[in-house]
């Protein structure tokens, strides 16, 4: 399957990626409403971010194509690694799960800059997919210092996660769709 027929399959149930970047939106408000006031309860919350940024991963299988399937398969695998970490252990310190953070948005951060390079000259919107990878790129280097390791700062560190990952799916979809009516 070449790159444009693995497109056409996705815009084919572009909806299901405006979905999830909604779903997405609606957890990072929920993060951002409520009062998380234990490692544990972040931990597990962080785990299932994980979980389903791996989810999501994989369902993008569809629209990539060559080494851009390995990349995304890498990341699913790190994702559910992370994920998993967070269960097995909620108890951490702040630290550690500072540096697991900071982990993520690195690599997420990197990985949606690379994207939206690669791809400037296939769709209009690629400047918002590179200020999506910006914000967490700088997210990743800020957990990764030593800023205080106050529990409202965690929150704020998995809500951004869930708000960053919503705006990349609702970016998605309606560049696909777009695809799918050009092409």
């Amino acid at each position: 399957m070449n790159e444009r027929e693995a497109i056409g399959a996705a815009a084919s149930v572009w909806w299901i990626y405006l979905f999830a970047g909604f779903a997405w939106l609606l957890l990072a408000v929920i993060v951002f409403r409520f009062d998380w006031t234990s490692v544990s309860s972040i931990s597990i919350l962080f785990g299932l971010v994980m979980f389903g940024a791996a989810l999501m991963e994989l369902a993008d299988l569809a629209a990539s194509s060559g080494w851009w399937k390995v990349a995304r398969i890498a990341l699913a695998v790190v994702f559910v690694v992370l994920g998993i970490v967070s269960f097995v252990h909620p108890g951490n310190t702040f630290a550690a799960l500072a540096a697991v953070m900071s982990f993520y948005f690195i690599l997420k951060g990197g990985f949606e800059i690379a994207l939206a390079l690669a791809q400037r000259h296939e769709y209009d919107l690629w400047w918002l997919s590179l200020l999506v990878g910006l914000a967490l790129l700088l997210l990743g280097f800020w957990a990764a210092g030593d800023f205080g390791h106050a529990t409202i700062l965690l929150v704020v560190w998995v809500g951004a996660t869930a708000l960053a990952r919503g705006i990349s799916e609702i970016v998605f979809a309606f560049r696909i769709r777009h695809l799918r009516e050009a092409g």
